[in-house]
């Protein structure tokens, strides 16, 4: 049974209430004394609790008593604020007395790790962002947001895989099959077809290219051929022994002997189609860059773990090709991030923009007095329709122009200070990712890539909120 919060206080926190009573003013941070506050709302916690009940059908009203909605939002948005694994949150409370009161805790016992999995995935990608929005509606009622402007920028959020290689990608899809084969071996005997492990095989081939690789030369090219090519075959035969389990399980060859084991024997199954069939677009688009030398080959597969991770150039030195997904981020006043967005697929930018300043009225009701962008952002059709709409200044610099009257227009005053600011966002992108995690996504799937992102995206508002409330004073 899921409760909004703890009804009563235990006798550790009276304790110490009585010892200490103004234990936040000594021990918490001045911003976390402000985001302790806004948390608070119950409108927040309404959401996570409506959430937390839909888990299984009685979650409500039956069954014992799991932690709060309220320690659930606290623990998650801690996580993000400290940039911490599930391991490392735990770890970090447990001892804590800050965090456990932050978290709401206090003397009860703090959930482990994989509780708190349970828990991310059922705040799923639609509440992350309904308690976004109810954060950013915090940010304007405490007057931290004006909406006066807006700026836009895009980045990439790579996902948790290995660097992508034909010959990675094959060794992965025999080493996933392998392992899954043996498992319906152990449960069902030693019936119908045996199973032949060739892990090793494949683990020979890998380091035969690996070593031909760092060679240069039409010889060591052949050598990689060959490589490839035993390596293949060697993928094609575990993908048939594959597919003949899978037949035999159909046919009841292959039985488990418990119930429990048929249940698993019916996953397993579904795990060898899956992985199956990725395997084999991994040995087409392999096929198609080296004997066609196809090297674009369409919907190319990246990892068999994340399939929906892309290959994305951004222009880096650095970093030429990203793998994972773009992510739109645009701000408003004092960096509060009101909107964020994963696409499924990398769209163009000047495509963007429009959109986001519709999304600033909506969120805000009131159109930005200054929209900022970069060069990517510029199109004309983006310039004449955001004076439609009522932006008073659009600074979208347009840099492939040679009209005279376009370059004295970028050269004013009002727009190159625009651009200064806008360059800011480029520096929030960079705290979301070095403080906030969004450097490499560590939930799985699409879904877990806009929950990571969003949480990101709450954490950073808050402790945005946080120091410019507790500035306030000061300054008065």
């Amino acid at each position: 049974m899921i409760e909004p919060r703890y009804r009563q206080q235990t006798l550790y926190e009276q304790a110490l209430v009585s010892f200490m009573p103004d234990y936040k003013k000594v021990l918490w941070e001045p911003w976390m004394l402000k985001v302790d506050e806004v948390l608070e709302a119950d409108a927040l916690v309404e959401i996570v609790h409506k959430a937390m009940q839909q888990r299984h059908r009685q979650s409500g009203t039956r069954g014992r008593k799991g932690h709060p909605a309220e320690v659930v939002l606290r623990m998650l948005v801690l996580k993000h604020l400290k940039n911490w694994s599930y391991e490392a949150l735990e770890k970090e409370v447990r001892p804590n007395l800050v965090y456990r009161e932050f978290a709401r805790i206090g003397g009860e016992t703090v959930p482990d790790a994989k509780t708190m999995v349970r828990w991310g995935k059922a705040l799923g990608p639609e509440v992350i962002r309904q308690i976004h929005e109810k954060v950013v509606e915090a940010s304007q009622q405490t007057r931290v947001v004006k909406g006066n402007k807006l700026r836009v920028d895009t980045t990439v959020v790579e996902t948790n895989i290995h660097y992508p290689t034909d010959s990675g990608l094959l060794g992965d899809g025999v080493r996933v099959l392998t392992r899954t084969l043996k498992r319906i071996e152990q449960e069902a005997g030693k019936v119908g077809t045996r199973l032949r492990s060739r892990v090793r095989s494949v683990k020979h081939r890998l380091i035969e290219i690996s070593r031909a690789a760092k060679g240069r030369g039409q010889q060591a090219q052949e050598k990689i051929e060959r490589g490839y090519q035993k390596l293949m075959e060697t993928t094609r035969q575990v993908v048939r022994q594959a597919k003949t389990f899978v037949e035999e399980v159909a046919s009841g060859l292959k039985q488990a002997t418990t119930p429990l084991g048929a249940i698993r024997l019916k996953v397993w199954v579904e795990q060898l189609k899956h992985f199956s069939q990725l395997t084999e677009r991994v040995l087409e688009q392999t096929k198609a860059r080296l004997i066609d030398g196809n090297t674009h080959f369409p919907n190319k597969l990246l990892s068999l773990f994340e399939e929906h991770t892309e290959a994305i150039r951004k222009g880096k030195a650095a970093k030429p090709t990203e793998f994972g997904k773009m992510v739109k981020i645009q701000e408003a006043d004092h960096q509060i991030i009101t909107d964020y967005a994963v696409f499924a697929k990398r769209p163009v930018d000047a495509d963007l923009l429009l959109p986001s300043i519709e999304t600033h009225a909506n969120l805000l009701d009131r159109l930005p007095h200054l929209v900022a962008a970069d060069a990517g952002f510029f199109s004309s059709d983006n310039q004449t329709k955001a004076q439609e709409k009522g932006v008073e200044k659009l600074a979208v610099p347009n840099k492939k122009t040679r009209n005279k009257a376009q370059w004295a227009h970028q050269r004013q005053r009002w727009f190159r200070r625009a651009q200064r600011w806008r360059v800011g966002c480029e520096g929030r992108i960079s705290v979301l990712k070095r403080k906030h995690g969004l450097l490499r996504c560590r939930y799985h799937g699409m879904e877990g890539m806009e929950r990571w992102v969003g949480l990101g995206a709450i954490a950073n508002n808050l402790i945005q909120i946080g120091k410019r409330l507790a500035q306030k004073p000061a300054q008065a």
